[in-house]
């Protein structure tokens, strides 16, 4: 995992869940800012840290608004977010995740799409042989992208492989997936097109008419958005509730120190005693319509 390792906190599938990040010294880090955007500059390969592993369903996703950005599943309405089986497909159909040091900004007109940008890390569908972890930071050769339209805003989808997949030496752009792989671009545009129908939302529509730009197009893409990322760690751009602490951005008004980023971790762990509350809830939501449940706790 290129030196990284990974921290649980808390069980998975419940609210208070937390994945946080630690380099090879075991300090911890922000996945979001303190990962190098580059595992090879020169050789245009990126850094990708794995949010949710292929054909898993729970929406996990770095948490930018939180203090160092662990993982954690998103929640919709107080329930943890799925996403669901839409037929034929089960759960996320690649590794899913993000390229660290990247942002969407949601005050830039995308010239591309004419939409803004999503407000989080460029995401990145890793089409190789193998099943990654949840936390994962792997290196990737990128093929291409897909510009998603999600809700009005620009959602970039970087289409990549392994560069350790023993197949990575015939990807080389986005024909190569569709020569290697029949049909797994069309499944592609049709998971991202179709997976919030079952939440009741409108089919998602795409730029480009759903059409895959090649590798260059979606390099000058990440690029642009890496640029984006480091106005954001320096504070020239406003962020809104994002939050940009980090241990290795020199420059950054919002670098700390490894005290202040441990205590930052235990103090989230003190949320712990809270958590049997929670996961009742949690519990009882699943239970059925016809029950309705009234919890009341004095502070």
């Amino acid at each position: 995992m290129a030196g990284y390792s990974v921290e649980e906190r808390a069980a998975p599938h419940s609210l208070e869940y937390r994945l946080f990040f630690k380099d090879a010294a075991g300090r911890y880090i922000s996945p979001f800012h303190d990962i190098p955007i580059y595992a090879d500059a020169g050789k245009n390969v990126f850094n990708m840290v794995v949010e949710v592993p292929r054909w898993t369903n729970a929406k996990m996703e770095i948490a930018t608004k939180d203090p160092l950005n662990p993982i954690k599943q998103d929640v919709k309405k107080g329930k943890l977010r799925y996403v669901a089986n839409v037929f034929p497909h089960k759960g996320y159909i690649w590794n899913y995740g993000a390229i660290p040091q990247t942002w969407e900004d949601p005050g830039h007109k995308d010239e591309n799409t004419g939409c803004c940008g999503d407000n989080d890390p460029i995401d990145v569908c890793e089409i190789g042989s193998k099943v990654c972890s949840r936390g994962e930071v792997i290196q990737v050769k990128v093929l291409g992208t897909l510009a998603l339209i999600d809700e009005g805003e620009t959602d970039w989808k970087i289409i990549a492989i392994n560069v350790e997949d023993p197949e990575a030496d015939n990807y080389n752009d986005i024909n190569d997936v569709r020569r290697m792989k029949p049909g797994y671009l069309e499944a592609t545009v049709d998971w991202f097109r179709r997976y919030k129908v079952p939440d009741g939302k409108p089919e998602n529509q795409f730029a480009f008419n759903g059409e895959f730009k090649d590798k260059d197009f979606a390099v000058n893409i990440i690029k642009s958005t890496h640029e984006h990322w480091k106005a954001l760690v320096a504070k020239k751009t406003d962020g809104g509730e994002i939050n940009c602490t980090n241990l290795t951005v020199s420059d950054s008004p919002f670098c700390c120190s490894q005290e202040c980023a441990k205590a930052t971790v235990d103090a989230d762990g003190c949320g712990a005693s809270q958590t049997f509350l929670q996961r009742l809830l949690l519990a009882l939501s699943h239970l059925g319509d016809g029950i309705q449940t009234r919890v009341c706790v004095k502070g």
